[in-house]
């Protein structure tokens, strides 16, 4: 959920962060922005004015509807707000469904983790001892771990980046095998271990890992390993499906006008983006969850029940190299799975966004549990970089 910001504009965009992309043209290198951790760092209280006001005035020109948890042992708070669907004006419900995009990436690195607990794997292992052919014979040895904390240096697949693009293809059937593939006709972006770059095709590999390692599926092992156990009824990984399952929050997409199959919002055109295959995302953001799952999950996963003590230490480390871009002076801000975040005032606490498109998500916490959130907000722009202000003010509402 959350990445190192000099300032709350700076935080607004690590809100909702998708996989980034090098830059494309000369910038103009801003210095490292780095807030330095306080140990003596106060929680305030929990802030229900100020958090019910973060959700208000739902359905919006922003979004339809927002769901918020914040927990912990320093309060609790609940609010639910906006409709589910803006055709039938069904209320919104926070024990609805909604698409938890790259939250997923959790679970997948939790899993990876459990292997390493059980000497099955180890995050010194390179990809191609355990997946031979799968990477092209030139490029370097990559370790598991650098699949984890992004720093492999493996590239995107070239695909278009327009939303026209993603919206023809919605119901387009990938095999991480065939994504992969795409992605590795490019050359290494970095030698392993020496840069940062958020991608998904550090845990489609991953994904592999765990299906070679225990020879079963993706989805059978984080279901056994971590849904089931950590009592997530109503979560599922939704595999080649392109529905949602039982009630669920809807998901609109801003076009222009005229697009197919858009209608009419306001001074806006929508289109319904409820049914989509996740398979172009699979180990990366084919989750689909609700808050009060979620808020499970965080509790048991900074508690050590789902991954050892021990080996959970990679999920609140950030390596010290820098991001992946044409400044190169930034500061890695990723854990294995998770994002560190520092907060104005130097509270520290750890998480992960998540956007398909119609849902903005977020969970996270405090680690010592003082302060839990989750939050999803059916954003009609939930990938875009102008949707911030309404994930910015939950966030900044639950731990300020």
């Amino acid at each position: 959920m959350f990445k190192t910001a000099a300032a709350c504009l700076a935080l607004a965009t690590a809100l909702t962060a998708t996989p980034a992309q090098a830059a494309t043209s000369t910038p103009s290198c801003p210095p490292p922005a780095v807030i330095e951790p306080n140990p003596d760092a106060v929680l305030p209280p929990v802030n229900r004015t100020a958090l019910a006001r973060s959700i208000a005035g739902l359905p919006a020109g922003d979004a339809a509807a927002a769901v918020v948890r914040v927990g912990g042992t320093k309060g609790s708070w609940q609010g639910v707000s906006g409709v589910a669907d803006l055709k039938t004006r069904r209320k919104a419900s926070g024990q609805a469904r909604f698409r938890a995009g790259s939250v997923t990436k959790m679970f997948t690195t939790a899993v990876v983790l459990q292997l390493v607990a059980e000497g099955r794997l180890s995050l010194r292992d390179t990809v191609q001892n355990h997946l031979p052919g799968l990477l092209p014979d030139s490029y370097p040895d990559i370790e598991v771990g650098q699949l984890l904390n992004h720093t492999s240096g493996l590239p995107a697949p070239d695909l278009p980046g327009s939303f026209s693009y993603v919206y023809e293809t919605r119901f387009k059937k990938w095999t991480p095998e065939e994504y992969v593939a795409l992605a590795v006709r490019n050359p290494i972006e970095f030698t392993p271990g020496t840069r940062q770059h958020y991608l998904n095709i550090n845990t489609f590999v991953a994904g592999l890992l765990i299906e070679k390692v225990t020879g079963e599926t993706y989805e059978h092992e984080v279901t056994e390993r971590i849904l089931r156990p950590v009592g997530m009824r109503d979560s599922y990984l939704a595999g080649t499906s392109t529905t949602i399952r039982g009630r669920h929050q809807k998901g609109y997409q801003s076009v222009p006008a005229g697009f197919e199959n858009s209608f009419a919002y306001g001074d806006d055109h929508l289109v319904d983006m409820t049914r989509t295959s996740v398979t172009s995302t699979w180990a990366s953001g084919d989750l689909i969850s609700t808050a009060a799952d979620l808020e499970k999950f965080v509790k048991a996963l900074f508690s050590g029940e789902v991954v050892p003590p021990a080996q959970l230490e990679p999920m609140f480390t950030v390596p010290d190299v820098t991001m992946f871009d044409e400044c190169g002076n930034q500061p890695a801000t990723y854990t294995s799975g998770m994002t560190r975040m520092v907060l104005p005032g130097g509270l520290v606490a750890y998480g992960k966004t998540g956007a398909r498109y119609g849902y903005a998500n977020g969970i996270g916490a405090t680690r010592d549990l003082s302060r839990t959130l989750v939050y999803s907000v059916s954003s009609f722009d939930a990938k875009g970089s102008g949707q911030n202000q309404r994930t910015l003010g939950i966030v900044m509402a639950s731990f300020s």
